[in-house]
């Protein structure tokens, strides 16, 4: 039985919630002679506890330079993979024992599809934040999308080295770059018939606010290169209208003009009232309107920050997860 799908996981930093991504691809029920794992690791070893896969999961696991994007590291792995499809992890996700078969499955019968990705569900006692994160991730089920995260995504060799493979130049954005690309040649399709965890996902507002920070240093240089549909530019200018709206309106106030301050205000309070009514929409009961509230009182501030930073080229990077 020979491999027709290599996994490759980039990877930097802790090692817990890996061994519990190699634990969930162990337990799958597709046999493990039938893929690999290339775990590409920016650490200087590795323990005993991860050398145990190496049976397990059918391990190689390849050294990269500490300073190299996750890009470059995921490009290193495909470079050496064997499969006739790969299979990009996180090295925080869970993923469910049918995963493998359904993405095969999806990719080899649905017309016209280049990419196939989970669905995320919660995990045990998930708290708001996390509730939040995953109903954004499936705000679109079952249809064809035109980005997607790099948490999971399974698709031929052959395309991905047709799209050019992924950016290397990009510290974050890089999986919505390369997605983007992807769906030049065919679709993207983010299915609900399996499902991962993210057990790294934000779970607390202040480390949320501090990661939307660094997210959000590569924005500008994302554009660079790629068609910027309409729909994604919200996600650019809301963030900005927002937080310069707040601190226009408060100079107003300073400076006693109480009109452009209601304007200002108005002008920051509108789609912030928008995306919270759509976030409580998609998150129903599980959430109470004070946790989606408090969710974009932070999300917009640092994403504005984080690209102000990331124009002046201040990025840095501190963990691949």
């Amino acid at each position: 039985m020979s491999i027709n799908t290599s996994f490759i996981i980039p990877h930097k930093g802790r090692e817990d919630m890996l061994i519990e991504t190699l634990t969930s691809i162990a337990e799958l029920k597709t046999p493990k002679e039938q893929y690999e794992v290339i775990l590409v690791s920016q650490n200087k070893e590795i323990s005993e506890a991860l050398s145990a896969f190496i049976e397990k999961v059918n391990l190689r696991v390849l050294y990269n330079e500490e300073n190299n994007t996750i890009s470059h590291s995921r490009n290193l792995g495909a470079g050496l993979a064997t499969g006739k499809y790969l299979a990009f992890l996180d090295a925080d996700v869970a993923l469910a024992s049918n995963w493998l078969d359904v993405m095969i499955n999806t990719l080899s019968t649905r017309d016209n599809t280049a990419l196939v990705s989970a669905m995320q569900v919660n995990s045990p006692n998930a708290p708001p934040l996390e509730r939040i994160r995953t109903a954004l991730s499936n705000a679109e089920l079952d249809v064809p999308v035109s980005f997607l995260p790099g948490r999971n995504l399974f698709l031929l060799k052959e395309t991905f080295e047709a799209t050019g493979k992924f950016p290397e130049h990009l510290l974050t954005c890089e999986d919505y770059f390369f997605t983007d690309k992807v769906n030049k040649l065919g679709e993207l399709f983010y299915t609900s018939r399996t499902q991962y965890i993210h057990i790294g996902e934000d779970k607390a507002y202040a480390p949320m606010y501090k990661k939307e920070i660094w997210r959000g240093q590569s924005n500008i240089a994302s554009l660079k290169g790629r068609r910027i549909p309409l729909r994604e530019w919200p996600s650019f200018v809301v963030p900005f209208a927002f937080t310069g709206g707040l601190l226009l309106a408060f100079l107003a106030i300073i400076f006693s003009q109480p009109i452009v301050a209601i304007v200002m205000l108005v002008g920051a309070l509108l789609p912030f009232a928008a995306y919270t009514w759509r976030l409580k929409k998609l998150v129903k009961q599980q959430v109470t309107w004070w946790h989606c509230s408090l969710f974009y009182l932070l999300y917009f501030p640092a994403r504005a920050l984080g690209t102000l930073i990331g124009v002046r080229g201040a990025v840095s990077t501190s963990s691949h997860k």
